[in-house]
């Protein structure tokens, strides 16, 4: 994850051998080094929330509650590997090997970011429950359908990550808060799916305040 934390890009991409000689690399960078060191003492600094762990099918670094960004969720989901990045670019994110799913969701959504076929309606209903729309292409008798009506049955884990929009006040990308992990409630219409996750974890206020108001405008 700290690898494409700075590189943001595959090791094998950027000619390292190895994970250990992506991070001398950076470790000889004397003043780098020194601002690593004080931006992560500032950000801990910063810290006004409790992280909780979570447990999973598989070892993955991730707490709930944190943010990530998105090339920080694919490593941490196996997706992204020092050898290859991933190319996934969609809201949903699959590692079949450890049989966990990850849902993208960005809550303000704009026509001149998004084409009116992904401006899917999500938003929390209550702090425990969130509406989520599936992939256009999803039906509840699809493989895909029912890989999220029977996930407890199959062992699948699905986890969501949600963001308040694409960029912060700054102009940067705004990262993803990490949910937790979700069950299967309910779900109506087809392509797309709207599906009710329920949250093992209460989410935010900060996020169920920014969320709610889309579920009632």
């Amino acid at each position: 994850m700290f690898h494409y934390d700075v590189w943001q890009k595959a090791g094998t991409e950027l000619k390292f051998e190895s994970i250990d000689q992506s991070l001398l690399q950076i470790i000889r960078n004397h003043i780098m080094l020194l601002e690593l060191i004080e931006v992560i003492d500032y950000l801990i600094y910063k810290i006004d929330f409790i992280e909780k762990p979570i447990v999973l099918n598989a070892v993955l670094p991730l707490r709930v509650h944190s943010r990530y960004n998105r090339n920080q969720i694919l490593a941490a989901l196996q997706l992204h590997t020092f050898e290859k990045a991933s190319s996934n670019r969609e809201g949903v994110a699959l590692n079949r090997e450890t049989n966990i799913e990850a849902l993208f969701v960005t809550l303000k959504k704009s026509e001149k970011e998004y084409s009116p076929s992904t401006l899917y309606d999500d938003y929390a209903i209550n702090e425990y429950l969130f509406h989520w729309q599936s992939q256009n292409a999803t039906a509840p008798e699809s493989p895909k359908g029912l890989s999220y009506i029977n996930h407890t049955q199959l062992n699948k884990s699905i986890l969501l990550f949600v963001r308040e929009q694409n960029d912060d006040e700054y102009g940067f990308t705004m990262s993803y808060v990490f949910l937790g992990e979700s069950k299967f409630i309910n779900s109506s219409g087809s392509k797309p799916m709207s599906i009710e996750w329920q949250l093992n974890e209460p989410m935010p206020a900060y996020i169920w305040k920014e969320s709610g108001k889309l579920a009632i405008g």
